[in-house]
């Protein structure tokens, strides 16, 4: 059985799905530190030609807070008309805006104000909308030590799911080695995604931002071979 292990991102690229489309079983971290100015309550979509950030503003805590005790803030609700105006100002003539644009209303402005259910929701919903039938499980409900760090935390993870086969992004290289996995008999592999290309209107083509923008301009069926395009090393 093949694994991925990710942390939960906010509309995240074409990439993260490629690795939950490649494992049978994909964990999410729900007990890990959330970690500022990153993914997991931001991402970049498409205006004016040019790359804009959106964030989900955020109650203020601890600076060691986990994810799943983050809470989103209270004025939230005002800064949602913000982004989806934002999003339907810049996207309205992409050609699948109506397909589209109903399921980002929806998944944003979900009732869920806690910030890990808030993202979970939104995976759960894009991956039905991309039919992606892959596994999810939340990390905190595998019985395991989460005191564990980093690859001896995912090590006791695939060993407890019983998986012979653990999927990194390439990013982790350096941080995972073979011969750790290997002793417990895991192969470990890292994805690649190949370049991805496809006309954003007129503009010169800005890569890896959010799922978002590849819905917008692409058919389902184009994304599900954009979610094969890639290698394992």
């Amino acid at each position: 059985m093949k694994v991925a292990i990710m942390q939960p991102y906010l509309f995240p690229y074409i990439g993260y799905f490629q690795l939950i489309n490649c494992v049978d079983t994909f964990v999410i971290y729900d007990n890990i530190e959330y970690t500022k100015k990153g993914w997991i309550n931001r991402n970049r979509i498409l205006v004016n030609g040019t790359d804009n950030y959106f964030t989900i503003p955020l109650k203020k805590s601890s600076d060691f807070s986990l994810v799943s005790e983050k809470e989103i803030a209270e004025n939230f609700k005002k800064e949602l008309h913000k982004i989806l105006n934002r999003v339907e100002a810049s996207y309205r003539k992409a050609p699948y805006f109506e397909t589209v644009f109903p399921l980002l209303k929806k998944i944003l402005s979900s009732n869920h104000t806690n910030l890990f259910k808030y993202i979970y929701f939104s995976l759960m919903e894009v991956l039905k909308f991309l039919e992606i039938n892959t596994k999810i499980i939340v990390s905190s409900e595998i019985d395991i030590d989460h005191t564990l760090k980093s690859q001896s935390k995912v090590i006791a993870i695939c060993e407890k799911l019983h998986a012979d086969t653990y999927i990194n992004a390439i990013g982790g290289m350096e941080l995972y080695h073979k011969n750790d996995f290997k002793k417990k008999d895991i192969v470990l592999g890292f994805i690649k995604s190949d370049p991805i290309s496809y006309t954003q209107f007129d503009n010169d083509f800005i890569p890896w931002l959010s799922i978002i923008d590849v819905m917008m301009f692409n058919s389902k069926g184009k994304i599900q071979e954009y979610l094969k395009s890639y290698s394992l090393q």
